[in-house]
């Protein structure tokens, strides 16, 4: 190796490397889960209810009704973990399941009355808990956090329609 290979190959090698504790990919994930099972903990003891059934509850209660493919796609989580959270959220009483009027072999899934109550219950508590997570940070950063969320999120949707593509 020359005098001027063994001068770049280091910082190259350097530069290449993957630092886990700088790599945001990586951060992100290790954040989202922490996030998720923390606010887990304000719903799971007291409602009896999993981080999917939460998620699904959420998305019910935002829209109404969905396939459960959509809420698949909604939630970002597999069928097959889709389906059973939506069986125990049936067998609790929390959803309601129809033939959809577009085509019958698929079912559109609402919240029974039971599981609008529950939302009414665990939403407020969801939201305290977000603005207790975001205390440390000013109504600046709170507003840039924001934007930078939503600009990585459009990111991340072009990346996917260049990966289809």
């Amino acid at each position: 190796m020359s005098a001027n290979q063994e001068d770049t190959a280091p910082s190259a090698r350097a530069s290449d490397e993957l630092e886990l504790d700088r790599f945001v990919p990586y951060r992100l994930a290790v954040l989202a889960d922490w996030v998720s099972r923390s606010l887990a903990r304000t719903y799971q003891t007291r409602f009896g209810i999993t981080i999917p059934e939460w998620r699904i509850l959420a998305n019910l209660a935002r829209e109404e009704p969905l396939s459960a493919g959509a809420l698949s796609e909604r939630t970002n989580m597999e069928k097959p973990r889709v389906s059973r959270a939506l069986q125990r959220m049936s067998d609790n009483g929390l959803i309601e399941r129809e033939p959809s009027p577009e085509d019958q072999r698929v079912a559109v899934i609402g919240l029974s009355a039971h599981g609008r109550r529950l939302y009414a219950q665990i939403a407020p508590l969801a939201l305290q808990w977000e603005r207790d997570m975001l205390s440390g940070l000013s109504a600046a950063e709170r507003m840039a956090l924001d934007q930078l969320l939503a600009r990585l999120s459009e990111q991340l949707d072009r990346m996917r329609g260049q990966d289809a593509g």
